[in-house]
């Protein structure tokens, strides 16, 4: 057993446990190395890990039955609905009240996009080039003005880029909203293990770490001690989204007065699916009455093909990944000791650190999905949205789902609010986009613009 004064205890659980490979390179690394080593094996949960290797379930649907779920349709924009216009104005008078927080998920670099920094910093306006974090930051501020109102913001990092992220935010005097509005936090991190149930080495004095997923957010805004904060401000419903999707409609009334409408523990918003192919999860209703998302890679082939009397997918409601939470469950998911979210098990390819050099070994990393709470709420609502009005997301590098796509999608959508409000757009306009501090929504829009003759057009 090697020796580390004033780290004994550490020490010993390592080999309690079974993992003291981890020091195999010990008398090869200087001081900083050691306490490095020493400090992420001080952070792992032993008996976590342990548990979830021994329990690795791999996921199948053979034999699980579920029906399509309910939801409810997107508004006929050429009709009105007193459902839709209750659930607008109910949602309207509960932002106005300052009961409203927002949470965005922002922990991922930009690394497949050719962009070594948080994807958030990603420019994405297509005539100004403005980043996804200032856009969602604007949407904010634009709300914020519009009820007279501060609305806390909740950003949840990783180790990867947390420092970047708050630094940005910071050099852009965070974008004309009050610092103490915004709360950085980071995502909480898991060891990967190898097949065998091993601690990796990523370098000699470094463990293989992975975030715990989305669904880990729950988790890692209790340990930050933000729940209280959300407590302390009264808030009620918080606003789920993820960073990569410019066209989300932040604080969307419609969406949150049927929430609240329906007593929803969790509501969701979903797209119709363009093809049985499409890579989004889908929304399910199981046997005892509770709503999932089922993943398109875990959905039987049947199933995803089936169609009903009019050629239409049975299984059509994609997730988008915008869900907005009654405060009271997450309290009870986060507290109670029967609720939990489960993890999920992936088997990947690492580069890992193994006798003296790197070398690609098969790992399992551990995950938890935010999804995961439809099945643990007693009430659910699932509201469809148009994805040409709120689905940009930013992916791949090229192609669908690129940056390219959603700087499109986003000058598409700010042509649409201006034909909606019957406003000319020159022959010569190409693109168009218009600024979050202008308008959330077409009915936002001033009614005399002038659009100038010109190719490119930004409207503030």
């Amino acid at each position: 057993m090697i020796c580390y004064k004033g780290f004994e205890y550490i020490i010993n659980n390592v080999y309690k446990n079974e993992q003291e490979h981890v020091f195999q390179y010990w008398d090869r690394l200087n001081e900083i190395e050691k306490k490095k080593l020493i400090n992420e094996l001080a952070g792992i949960d032993f008996d976590l890990i342990n548990h979830l290797y021994k329990n690795r379930i791999e996921i199948s649907t053979e034999g699980m039955e579920f029906e399509p779920a309910d939801f409810i349709p997107v508004q006929n924009p050429g009709r009105r609905n007193r459902d839709f216009e209750n659930a607008r104005k109910t949602g309207n008078e509960y932002i106005s009240k300052g009961k409203t927080a927002v949470l965005l998920v922002a922990g991922g670099q930009g690394t497949r996009l050719g962009f070594n920094v948080p994807k958030g910093m990603l420019p994405i306006g297509p005539v100004t080039g403005k980043s996804l974090f200032r856009i969602h930051a604007e949407k904010l501020l634009f709300f914020s003005k519009k009820n007279n109102i501060s609305i806390p913001w909740f950003i949840m990092t990783s180790k990867e880029n947390h420092m970047d992220t708050v630094d940005y935010f910071e050099n852009n005097r965070y974008f004309g909203l009050k610092k103490e509005d915004i709360f950085f936090f980071s995502q909480n991190m898991l060891p990967s293990l190898d097949v065998n149930g091993k601690l990796i080495l990523k370098t000699k004095s470094s463990l293989y770490m992975n975030p715990d997923g989305h669904g880990g957010v729950l988790t890692a805004l209790s340990s930050s001690n933000l729940l209280k904060e959300l407590k302390t401000r009264s808030i009620e419903i918080v606003s789920y989204f993820q960073v990569d999707n410019p066209l989300v409609n932040i604080l969307d009334p419609v969406f949150f007065g049927f929430h609240i409408l329906n007593n929803s523990d969790v509501t969701s918003k979903g797209v119709m699916k363009i093809s049985p192919e499409e890579k989004v999860g889908v929304f399910v209703k199981f046997k005892n009455g509770k709503t999932g998302i089922m993943e398109y890679s875990d959905l039987p082939r049947e199933k995803q093909i089936a169609v009903d009397s009019e050629g239409k997918l049975l299984f059509c409601m994609g997730n988008i990944a915008i869900h907005c939470f009654k405060l009271s469950f997450i309290e009870s998911v986060i507290l109670k000791t029967n609720l939990s979210l489960p993890y999920h098990t992936a088997q990947k390819k690492i580069i890992a650190f193994q006798d003296g050099r790197e070398k690609e070994i098969s790992s399992l990393k551990y995950e938890k999905f935010i999804f995961d709470t439809l099945t643990l709420a007693n009430y659910n609502t699932i509201v469809e949205t148009d994805r040409a009005e709120e689905f940009a997301p930013v992916k791949n590098a090229d192609g669908v789902d690129s940056p390219h796509s959603a700087k499109q999608l986003i000058s598409n959508l700010h042509r649409k609010w201006l034909i909606n409000k019957k406003i000319n757009i020159p022959d010569k306009v190409k693109i168009i986009e218009i600024s979050p501090l202008l308008a959330a929504e077409a009915d936002d829009l001033p009614e005399k613009i002038i659009i100038p003759a010109e190719e490119k057009v930004y409207l503030e």
